[in-house]
């Protein structure tokens, strides 16, 4: 079962996060709004390598210029007194730099995913987080949502769902070949781990998600499912993950070159579980998923049922709003109250980035099967 909702707030609580925008990337324009819709936060400024370009991201979002401060530099806004917390859709090869000072300069920090290139990247992060006292998430819209909640109910009734046995991921979409040639995510100085880390992000989490945020024993990449471009970044890969004493298996297949699709199946022991706009739901306003229980072949296996029952979600507030208003609320325990930081949303990203180099591991050794650590289980 998923955690209670959180208690009301004390009036003090009222007094909103001031958010600093860490760089003007394309996603930065999707949170910008995100923030607008949260009474509990603000956006206080904004930063990037020249302030000519903070300003015009402040323009062209509707941001009141007067009201929003623009920084000609990332260090610039980090000093900035008036910002509680960053956002930072920077290149992932720039987030340990920059989250890592961030947190130093007493900032929370709200980081794009993949959360970093690598495990030991992603360590220095969480660990100048712990040093200051400040709350850490990545930006996986789709933990937020209340279909995500919504679904980990079902699956968790032993009774009518039974015990995961399999779970499978496709995330895709066909990309132009600007993109190919252009976009940070085939640069290996900036995205180096491509459709693995872009997207192949999310088919990790939502599998981790699915068992209760157990690691897997081994990981291993599916042979013939790697494409690299000529500077060696994944456009798309595959792998399956396994469980030691589990009857559990997981696999998943991401892609820059393939039509888009964000699907995820769970299977159990007594009903199925499909989603299929895992990502970015066909609506703002309601989310949908179907569930079949206990199915069973008709006689002479003409056909099976009962068919699935499909299950809508509705939410006021789109699933990158809930985020901030979720990050929000777990700021101004800390800023309010004393509190300390919430510890599951830095254990959670962490997990996602060992399955993240373990698949990566096992791309470079051809495919060969990856071991996993399980101290990060305790």
């Amino acid at each position: 079962m998923e955690d209670p909702p959180p208690p009301p707030e004390p009036e003090h609580h009222h007094r909103p996060v001031r958010f600093g925008i860490l760089g003007c990337a394309a996603i930065a324009r999707k949170l910008a709004r995100a923030i607008r819709l949260v009474p509990g936060a603000t956006i206080a400024a904004v930063g990037s390598r020249s302030e000519s370009k903070a300003r015009r991201f402040i323009s062209e979002n509707g941001l009141d210029g007067a009201a929003v401060r623009a920084h000609g530099s990332y260090e610039a806004l980090l000093d900035d007194p008036g910002v509680d917390a960053v956002y930072a859709p920077l290149p992932t090869g720039l987030h340990a730099r920059w989250a890592a000072a961030a947190a130093a300069r007493g900032k929370h920090v709200l980081l794009e995913k993949p959360a970093a290139p690598c495990a030991a990247d992603l360590d220095a992060i969480l660990a100048a987080c712990d040093a200051a006292g400040v709350q850490f998430m990545d930006g996986t819209m789709l933990m937020h949502h209340p279909r995500t909640h919504e679904m980990r109910n079902i699956i968790a009734d032993k009774k009518a769902f039974g015990d995961v046995r399999m779970i499978n991921s496709v995330l895709s979409f066909r990309v132009s070949d600007d993109f190919l040639q252009n976009d940070i995510r085939v640069k290996p100085e900036l995205d180096g781990l491509g459709a693995l880390g872009d997207i192949g992000w999310y088919c990790v989490r939502a599998i981790l998600w699915a068992v209760g945020y157990e690691l897997p024993t081994t990981v291993a990449a599916l042979p013939g499912s790697v494409t690299k471009n000529d500077a060696g970044v994944v456009l798309a890969c595959g792998a399956s993950m396994r469980w030691a004493g589990s009857k559990v298996v997981a696999t998943f297949t991401c892609s820059f070159l393939a039509s888009l699709a964000m699907d995820l199946t769970v299977v159990g022991t007594n009903g199925t579980l499909r989603v299929t706009d895992l990502v970015i739901p066909l609506e703002e306003r309601s989310a949908g998923f179907s569930v079949v229980a206990t199915p069973a072949m008709a006689e002479l296996a003409v056909g099976w049922g009962p068919p699935p029952a499909e299950v809508a979600v509705a939410t006021d507030l789109p699933q990158e709003a809930l985020m901030v208003q979720e990050f929000a609320r777990l700021v101004r325990s800390v800023r309010d109250d004393g509190g300390r930081p919430e510890g599951k949303w830095p254990a959670i990203a962490r997990k996602t980035q060992a399955v993240l180099d373990a698949v990566k591991a096992s791309i470079d050794k051809g495919c060969e099967p990856i071991e996993i650590m399980q101290g990060l289980n305790n």
